[in-house]
């Protein structure tokens, strides 16, 4: 048996800005747009150079789901995003204005430091030891 994550589903406030904020400021590659509905979208974004995991942008339909956009784990580390060359590419994060809440660290499975997306979810960006 073999078997994969494929997506996971990040709420957000709008298709639109958070396509532009993931490719624009975090240089992801839109994958996929395709309207499902008149209020709907299937939105896939990934890293650049990726094959894994993506992520689906998924546009929050109702108030419980709007009181979930940057918080979806209870303000917990929620993605880690993984690179080959830790200080290029936080170093672009910080000239594309990315706010980290927790500067670069050296710890014993690589550097790490925490930024958060435009919602607030926070992200570990993570290069190797």
């Amino acid at each position: 048996m073999k078997q994969n994550i494929a997506q996971i589903a990040l709420v957000v406030d709008d298709y639109d800005e958070a396509i532009q904020f993931y490719t624009q400021k975090l240089s992801f590659t839109l994958v996929e747009d395709t309207e499902l509905s008149p209020t709907k979208r299937w939105v896939l974004v990934q890293p650049p150079g990726s094959t894994g995991c993506r992520l689906l942008l998924a546009k929050a339909a109702d108030e419980l789901q709007k009181s979930r956009v940057g918080n979806q784990t209870g303000g917990r580390v929620f993605l880690f995003l993984h690179t080959d060359d830790f200080w290029r590419d936080y170093q672009r994060l910080v000239e594309n204005e990315i706010v980290f809440v927790r500067e670069p660290a050296r710890q014993t499975y690589g550097t790490v430091a925490v930024f958060e997306d435009l919602y607030g979810n926070l992200w570990d960006l993570i290069g190797p030891a």
